[in-house]
């Protein structure tokens, strides 16, 4: 009996890998992506710094131009107070005595603060 012998020219390739469409997007693409988000990301937190030193400076430089103001009002309290306790001072002496050298006022050194507020 003859054997049997492959056919002339050889059999058809077998195919053995899966011929599977590729899913998704390609690496480069996804890399692509993935750099663009990010350079829109640090671009906003950037921005968002730079603003929140604005606001910061702007913020500084509006404290820095009401110390005047603030400054003048408290002067103004303190006169306030002072005339008061000038005018206490004569209800209950009867005359004006003065421990100071002069009449000009001068801003104290130290506040009293009281020990405990009562409502």
């Amino acid at each position: 009996m003859p054997q049997d012998l492959p056919p002339a020219g050889g059999y058809g390739a077998v195919q053995y890998k899966r011929n599977l469409p590729a899913r998704g997007f390609r690496p480069a693409v996804l890399l692509a992506g993935m750099f663009g988000i990010c350079t829109y990301g640090f671009y906003k937190v950037g921005k968002g710094i730079r603003e929140k030193n604005e606001l910061a400076r702007e913020k500084m430089w509006s404290r820095i131009h009401l110390i005047p103001l603030l400054t003048a009002e408290e002067d103004r309290d303190l006169v306030r107070r002072h005339l008061a306790d000038q005018e206490r001072e004569q209800r209950l002496l009867g005359s004006q005595t003065s421990p100071y050298n002069s009449d000009r006022f001068v801003r104290p050194t130290y506040a009293t603060v009281p020990v405990s507020v009562t409502k």
